[in-house]
């Protein structure tokens, strides 16, 4: 391991100084007008959906509709990402008392107890993602991209994981259309990320929002 990885990697401009140049979606015009048009259309639909979800939620767990974290995007640069609640209120201090299933730095519990009954629906249809369009149309993530890791995942990081963060993160990915949750080693799911660069183009993020809506719809692969 080099010096560089003895420290966490929590400045942005440490970790922008160990990636490569721009990845070309970066500079793709075009995608950012995709993005933004699918990111109006997705805020719709997410206020439609915000009203009974709202209402669930008040009766089977009270407490905040949305939930939202820190997550490091472009070049590690960090970004507040919105998701509707899906665990108990205070499940980030309850973290630690829950047994990590996945190998590598990610976090990831079949049955994780603090994921209340509607949360189990939310993510399984995976309507939990839909405040993230805010995020696309921010400019912190992309309708397609690579999974956005958490500050404590990219403080673990050896060298060549940060390859991941070339590009900017994505609501879908290779992951979402590729095992979703059932992706637990943290190798694979950077292979997918890189798998991802290498084949970028408009049409192949086309073809994975495409997957997605039919993994989505099957509801395979999330808990």
């Amino acid at each position: 391991m080099t010096a560089f990885n003895s420290v966490k990697l929590n400045s942005h401009s440490a970790i922008a100084s160990q990636t490569k140049e721009l990845h070309p979606s970066i500079h793709s015009k075009l995608k950012r007008v995709i993005d933004v048009m699918g990111a109006l259309v997705g805020l719709m639909i997410t206020v439609i959906i915000a009203i009974p979800i709202m209402i669930g939620m008040a009766i089977s767990d009270p407490g905040p509709l949305l939930y939202s974290q820190i997550r490091c995007g472009l070049h590690g640069r960090r970004f507040r990402i919105w998701k509707f609640r899906s665990m108990v209120v205070g499940a980030d201090k309850m973290k630690h008392l829950v047994k990590n299933e996945a190998d590598g730095h990610i976090f990831k519990n079949t049955n994780d107890p603090r994921i209340t009954c509607l949360g189990v629906f939310l993510r399984k249809t995976s309507l939990d993602e839909f405040p993230q369009f805010w995020n696309v149309l921010m400019g912190d993530m992309s309708l397609v991209g690579t999974r956005p890791p958490t500050i404590d995942e990219v403080d673990k990081y050896d060298t060549h994981h940060l390859q991941r963060l070339n590009v900017k993160p994505g609501i879908t990915g290779e992951w979402q259309v590729n095992g979703r949750s059932t992706v637990k080693n943290f190798e694979d799911i950077v292979n997918m990320d890189l798998h991802y660069q290498n084949k970028w183009s408009l049409w192949y993020d086309f073809s994975l929002i495409f997957k997605t809506v039919i993994v989505v719809f099957n509801k395979q692969g999330a808990y």
